[in-house]
């Protein structure tokens, strides 16, 4: 049934009780994205730190979750452990769907139990559970009896931390099914902070398919558009990693610690090399046609025998480039084999590897030793790292913990600041140019994902910073529309704002389909007034000196350019955040 209203499960967990909540401004606000927001302004603490118990962990999908492909993902938002902040990640597996299943709209989790739990939740049922005795296992082991203990199929979806979340990491994920997560800004450390292990969303209940006549014709347009053309067939086939070979060969690629762009070496961790020799199968997140997950294997040693465990581990482009490229380990197995290890402990590989990098040129450089990394790091080493991996997720020493906290907190305390490659948070895979550097290290979500910053760099030739930043605001919103259905972003080449509107009149929603442009706007504003809210400060972001040293295909870096995008995206930025302020749906102003 379509509801104008929002129809939110809101759990405490300091007493173990929830209630359905019904939230008004769906015509403002959409879902996914705009949703997060709403509920955030509504129930966050904007003044208090992120690890306070009344700090809300919000779930939240969009209107077309389950009336049409690849609106198969899931916003998480929170106040951020890594720079106590409003922040969002994106997630898919099966957790969308269970919600919708579950007949829900979000699900909000405050407070903060007393022993170590989880939360079951269904269509008709909440269960807060006890879970003391997975404390400190990892997120296999977590998984595993997870599924033992809450029954369930089809529709259900396992979210869980390893001990990097219950040790505070501010790279702790959340894991989502196993191939997916909620990966960036620390969500796993807020489940932690909550002595929450994990949830369990069993989408028990069914939900009417109210549509109009052009419903099943739509449907099955949209669907022959994502799976017969070649619109979606770079994600199905090679996948992402695709993008290894291409920015080697443009010099974009960043490459130990980005001390390069470009190296013959990385010939071995190409996403053809992956194909060639380590991908197992392709999966898909619930919902979607198109099986952009590709999985790979490692092997270990079972005990002494001369026999061999076999482990499934996903790849994609980012962790490539975070524990291949970026440490110079270049063979697809020992890439594989670190993923595997931060798999375990919990954290998001494109933060540890970063991270790491940045240890390991400061340990060259002499800032660091053993002292602090307890295993002598050196670059192409990848047995080294996955013990350090180890040492990060479980936060072994004073050093270890302060790095999982962020690597330019680390590099305040040990020096290094000038390489360590911090865009708002460590970098995303891409050494395209100044744009990307300014729209990664200022965006909301310091995500690459944010705007195409970095198509941007390789398809324009001229340097005019009022035009990129003109590009960076109206490409973020188009974005948030599309994260607010919520949509995967692969598909943003398939829904376009026509699209979307169409999808949305077959279903029902005719009001908000003619109203896109508007609501778009207007969840764009919400997003910055919250982060500004929270004590973000735009104009005092720094871009570390490596990013400025470097050359790619384009040449060397323009400081002046990239100081001006810098300061001009920063005045926009402002400028969204005051914009409308009086005008956002009722219940969204911080308390």
């Amino acid at each position: 049934m379509i509801r104008d209203h929002f129809r939110v499960l809101v759990v405490d967990l300091s007493t173990g009780r929830g209630s359905i909540v019904n939230i008004e401004g769906r015509d403002s606000v959409v879902g996914g994205s705009g949703l997060a927001v709403h509920l955030f302004m509504k129930y966050g603490k904007p003044d208090r730190p992120w690890n306070d118990p009344g700090q809300p962990l919000i779930f939240a999908i969009g209107p077309l979750t389950g009336y049409f492909p690849l609106m198969s993902k899931t916003v998480c938002a929170f106040k951020s452990p890594y720079h106590d902040q409003y922040a969002e990640s994106h997630g898919g597996g099966r957790s969308a769907l269970s919600l919708r299943f579950a007949d829900l709209d979000a699900l909000v989790v405050t407070g903060k139990a007393a022993r170590p739990s989880c939360i079951a939740i269904g269509s008709r049922h909440l269960e807060v559970k006890e879970v003391h005795y997975l404390w400190g296992r990892d997120l296999y082991t977590t998984g595993k009896m997870l599924r033992g203990m809450f029954k369930g199929a089809g529709h259900r979806s396992i979210l869980r931390i390893g001990p990097a979340g219950e040790n505070g990491s501010a790279f702790a994920c959340i894991n989502v099914d196993s191939y997916r997560h909620f990966g960036r800004l620390g969500g796993g450390a807020v489940m932690g902070c909550k002595n929450l292990k994990g949830i369990v969303i069993n989408g028990d209940g069914s939900f009417a398919l109210d549509g109009s006549r052009e419903y099943p014709k739509l449907f099955q347009d949209v669907h022959t558009k994502l799976t017969d053309t070649d619109m979606m067939s770079k994600y199905h086939d090679i996948g992402t990693p695709i993008n290894m070979a291409m920015l080697n060969e443009v010099k974009m690629l960043p490459i130990r610690n980005l001390q390069r762009t470009t190296d013959p070496g990385i010939s071995g961790i190409t996403g053809e090399k992956f194909a060639e020799l380590a991908l197992l199968r392709n999966a898909a997140c619930a919902g979607c046609p198109v099986g952009c997950i590709h999985i790979g294997f490692v092997r270990e040693r079972f005990r002494k025998e001369h026999r061999f465990l076999y482990r499934q581990v996903s790849y994609d482009h980012e962790p490539i480039f975070a524990v291949g490229a970026m440490l110079s380990v270049e063979n697809c197995f020992a890439v594989l084999g670190i993923i595997d290890v931060a798999e375990k402990v919990g954290l998001d590989v494109m933060s540890a590897g970063v991270a790491l990098a940045w240890a390991t040129e400061a340990t060259e450089k002499g800032i660091l030793s053993e002292k602090e990394t307890i295993v002598r790091l050196t670059f192409g080493d990848s047995d080294a790292y996955k013990q350090a991996i180890q040492h990060l997720g479980e936060g072994t020493n004073e050093f270890y913990r302060l790095l999982g906290q962020g690597t330019l907190k680390a590099a305040e305390q040990y020096g290094g600041k000038d390489f360590a490659c911090v865009l708002g948070q460590e970098m995303a895979g891409y050494a395209t140019g100044e744009v990307f550097f300014a729209s990664q290290a200022l965006g909301l979500r310091h995500s690459h994902l944010d705007s195409g910053g970095y198509s941007y760099d390789q398809k324009e030739k001229g340097k005019d910073p009022a035009k990129a930043v003109d590009f960076l605001v109206k490409d973020e919103q188009g974005r948030v529309l599309l994260t607010s259905m919520v949509a995967c972003l692969f598909a943003r080449g398939v829904y376009s704002d026509a699209l979307l509107a169409d999808c949305l009149r077959s279903v029902g929603y005719g009001k908000l389909a003619d109203s896109l442009g508007t609501v778009s706007e207007n969840i764009q504003q919400l997003r910055w007034r919250a982060r500004i809210a929270t004590g973000y400060k735009p104009e005092e972001v720094e871009i570390p000196k490596r990013f400025l040293e470097i050359t790619t295909g384009k040449g060397a870096m323009d400081a002046t350019y990239l100081a001006s995008l810098k300061d001009q995206y920063a005045k926009a930025i402002r400028g969204l955040a005051a914009t409308g302020a009086e005008g956002h749906p009722a219940g969204t102003q911080g308390k």
